[in-house]
């Protein structure tokens, strides 16, 4: 680091100048990466590790900077401190880059083929994939990045090929139709998180499958109608209660259908006719129903987003196509009713934008129903505490009502699953052109490829080609960062984590799947807390998105006000159990000005403080280098260098360990917003406004120095960089970082109660002066003559005894008469002040 001679020092933080270079000095120093120590309990952290896709968002930066604020407070606090990061390999968002790329060539994954493609995936990895590792170094996180992590790395790729055969060797998985999210452009089932959702108008059609049926429906989609196989009504619904029952076979505009008539108490009888029509291929509200009545399946949508042979005069045609054939010949033959505008949400596909078909699609699953009750138990016995607590209760609901988990997905980049088929048994299955029937006869489950075909004994065994759904190597996060399946020292020492920060729309997908999953693998919770942060929206409350062009780009806010006001801004602007942020960027301007008053204040004591013997060249013996520097400037910045003589001095040290103390329990609360709250406050308008201008007058530079590196100290986690740098300039010796010091400790004995009470009298008085001035609209520089008339009281003793600082900080003369004199007149605390405002 540059010479840090006050003269060099400049007027004010330039983050560009600045936070790369002390970035490299942390990294350098090893302080991220902790030594296992048996006599110390562990913090520990396991980063939600973003997309290997994904560029730094407002709720990154949310997030990753209350991470960094806890594992560097808990560092000072000497806690063995761990916060471990990674990315993950995030399958169908990767994949859909790449194609992108491909297109652009004029060329698909199927003309690369399987092999050469993933090969193009690892290639674009390895050129962009740590992109977002480096956003975060940007923001300041002080992950331990000797331990980073890749959810497709081989030490990884073997912990999850581990869970998939543990999970079938005890019957959890299976493979079966099931109704899933299909998107017909990346040909694959994807997740409920994976879609968004468009508000659009639509029409909703009335009409009856025929004349002579009895009963009419109401629908958006009645392409879909050609797969029905019920009606379904309300039990109370006098209208159809004849019906209920009855199966109705018709013909539907060529297709054939049977018609089951069934109750069901969730169906609104005011919506449309009263009578839902049921199509269990193609609704995942209507396969729940087909479940519960033992109903037909039909699929009339195929995987392409075409109409099957099952559609009749319809096949082969687009959905959106059959749609518009179909109203017209409903039109045609008199069935159609009524047709009229109807508001909803159109589900797509997150990556691509295509609208998503539900549709019957055979895939592997993981039952649920055994694994999930451990999970519950520990929630519900308070072994996991959820921040805010609101989210125990909708944790529990969906646990208590979960189905089995669909993990397979028709991608190419992924975890591939570790199933692998009799080849032999394939190829006939060909030529027979009947689907092979998966069961034991025909393929293993190994961690391995066979080397030998345990079947036919011949062939080369062929590989599922279905890849693992992202979350189903994301549920072993905590424990698979550390060496798991291995039994490794970090595995034994640093687990289970301590706490995790994520946001609330993942608590089912991933935070959920990682309870589970480490009760199962390692018989014990993977973190003692959950903490849901808020959701991070526009001044308007306009959900960020870039699409929308409400996005904001945590990275130009980092250009322009830097990392610390930009981690300080965001931070201030939440409450802990707050559910949406209305993000505002004043805050980070406050930030910033908040961190110049910082640095001047700096400039202002490193201006008073005398030249240390070190300065002038004459080092104590045995004290001028080596190891022995260091101690030295440890013991020049933080023993205690003077006593509090004043009522001023009994202030400011009493006011600074509560101050201490306060923020200390709200970080242990993770109350963190407050804590921004009540050290700005203290700083700004108790420490400069009022202790800083006392020690002008009153000379006491060396505890102001001390109380400053205490407050350095309190905001080292939350403005790392600018702490960093002031501090340097009071390191003579340029050898300690202030990320080896040790968080401050409350001094009881300094909080005096009585001191304080006495000093805000003082503070009122000199308000009150203050206020007098500025209604006579005197010069507020101007020294006036303050008349005080004698009296016997400790308010008046206590002014008197006061009185320099009274008169430096309110720029007046007291004069303490034994008469009334003339002149403008106030009462304080009983005592008659007199004012001569022509002086």
């Amino acid at each position: 680091m540059e010479s840090n001679n006050v003269k060099n020092l400049p007027k004010a933080y330039s983050p560009k100048e600045v936070e790369e270079k002390i970035y490299k000095l942390w990294q350098k120093s090893g302080f991220f990466t902790p030594k296992i120590d048996h006599k110390k309990k562990p913090f520990v952290i396991s980063i939600p590790p973003p997309n290997i896709t994904g560029s730094l968002h407002m709720g990154h930066a949310l997030n990753n900077t209350i991470q960094d604020i806890l594992v560097r407070y808990h560092r000072m606090k000497g806690d063995v401190t761990l916060w471990v990061p990674g990315t993950d390999h995030a399958g169908i968002a990767t994949q859909n880059v790449v194609e992108k790329e491909l297109k652009k060539e004029g060329l698909t994954r199927y003309d690369l083929g399987r092999e050469k493609f993933i090969k193009r995936v690892w290639q674009w990895k390895e050129k962009y994939g740590s992109r977002i590792i480096d956003q975060l170094k940007k923001l300041g996180c002080s992950c331990d990045w000797t331990r980073l992590r890749f959810t497709l790395d081989e030490s990884y790729s073997k912990a999850v090929r581990t869970a998939f055969v543990h999970y079938y060797n005890k019957g959890y998985i299976y493979k079966g139709p099931r109704i899933v999210n299909w998107c017909p452009r990346c040909h694959t089932a994807i997740s409920d998180i994976e879609i968004k959702y468009k508000p659009q108008i639509t029409k909703l059609y009335t009409f009856k499958y025929s004349k002579e049926f009895p009963i009419s429906i109401a629908t958006t989609r009645p392409e879909t109608k050609l797969g029905d196989t019920a009606i379904a009504v309300n039990p109370k619904d006098k209208r159809y209660k004849k019906y209920i029952g009855q199966e109705i076979k018709t013909n539907f505009l060529g297709v054939n259908l049977k018609i089951k008539i069934i109750s069901d108490r969730n169906v609104d009888p005011d919506f449309g006719t009263g009578a839902l029509g049921v199509t269990p291929a193609h609704s995942m509200v209507d396969f729940e129903m087909a479940q519960a009545n033992d109903l037909e399946i039909i699929n009339v949508i195929g995987p392409e987003g075409k109409m099957t042979d099952k559609a009749g005069p319809y096949k082969g045609m687009r959905v959106n196509q059959a749609r518009e054939k179909i109203v017209q010949d409903l039109k045609k033959q008199g069935l159609l009713e009524k047709v009229e505008d109807y508001e909803h949400s159109l589900s797509l596909c997150d990556r691509c934008g295509t609208p998503i078909e539900p549709l019957i699609s055979e895939q592997w699953f993981v039952k649920m129903k055994e694994l999930a009750q451990p999970a519950i138990e520990v929630v519900k016995k308070n072994k996991i505490k959820f921040i805010p607590k609101r989210y125990k209760k909708i944790y529990l609901n969906w646990m208590e009502n979960l189905k089995d988990w669909c993990i397979s997905r028709q991608l190419w980049w992924g975890h591939q699953f570790p199933v692998f088929y009799c080849s032999k048994k394939l190829e006939e299955s060909k030529n027979k052109k009947a689907k092979l029937k998966i069961n034991e006869k025909y393929f293993v489950v190994s961690e391995e490829k066979p080397k030998k075909c345990p079947f036919c004994g011949k062939c080369d065994m062929v590989q599922e080609t279905d890849v693992l759904d992202t979350w189903f190597s994301s549920a072993l996060w905590p424990f698979a960062t550390l060496g798991w399946p291995e039994q490794t020292d970090d595995l034994k020492y640093f687990y289970p984590t301590t706490f995790l920060c994520t946001a609330p729309e993942i608590l089912y997908l991933w935070v959920a799947r990682m309870i589970f999953s480490s009760l199962e693998f390692m018989k014990t919770i993977p973190f003692k807390t959950v903490y849901l942060h808020s959701t991070v929206l526009t001044k308007e409350g306009r959900r960020m998105s870039k699409s929308l062009g409400t996005g904001v780009d945590p990275l130009e806010l980092i250009d322009k006000y830097g990392a610390d006001a930009t981690r300080f801004g965001i931070i201030y602007q939440t409450t802990r159990d707050l559910q949406a942020i209305h993000f505002g960027e004043e805050a980070l301007l406050a930030s910033q000005k908040f961190i110049n008053k910082l640095w001047n204040i700096g400039r202002f004591i490193l201006t008073q403080d005398p030249i240390s013997p070190c300065q002038r060249g004459r080092c104590p013996k045995g004290r001028g280098g080596g190891s022995n520097t260091q101690n030295l400037t440890l013991q020049v910045i933080t023993r205690r260098v003077t006593k509090p003589n004043t009522l001023t001095d009994k202030w400011i040290l009493s006011r600074l360990n509560n101050v201490i103390k306060e923020t200390t329990n709200l970080i242990e609360k993770y109350e963190l917003g407050k804590a921004e709250h009540l050290i700005y406050e203290f700083i700004w308008h108790e420490f400069a406004d009022w202790y800083v201008e006392i020690s002008k007058k009153e000379k006491n530079i060396p505890l102001t120095k001390e109380i400053y590196l205490t407050l350095l100290k309190l905001l080292h986690p939350f403005i790392p960089f600018s702490t960093e740098k002031i501090y340097s300039y009071f390191n003579k010796q340029k050898q300690q970082l202030l990320i080896f010091a040790n968080w401050p400790l409350i001094k009881e004995n300094l909080i005096d109660k009585k001191s304080e009470k006495d000093f805000k009298i003082i503070q009122n008085f000199i308000i009150k002066l203050r206020n007098i001035k500025k209604e006579n609209k005197i010069n507020p520089s101007q020294i006036i003559s303050v008349y005080i008339l004698k009296k016997e009281s400790k308010y008046f003793n206590l002014i008197q005894k006061q009185r320099k600082i009274i008169e430096h900080l309110s720029k007046t003369k007291l004069k303490f008469v034994d008469k009334k004199p003339k002149g403008v007149k106030l009462n304080f605390k009983n005592i008659e002040v007199f004012i001569i405002t022509n002086n």
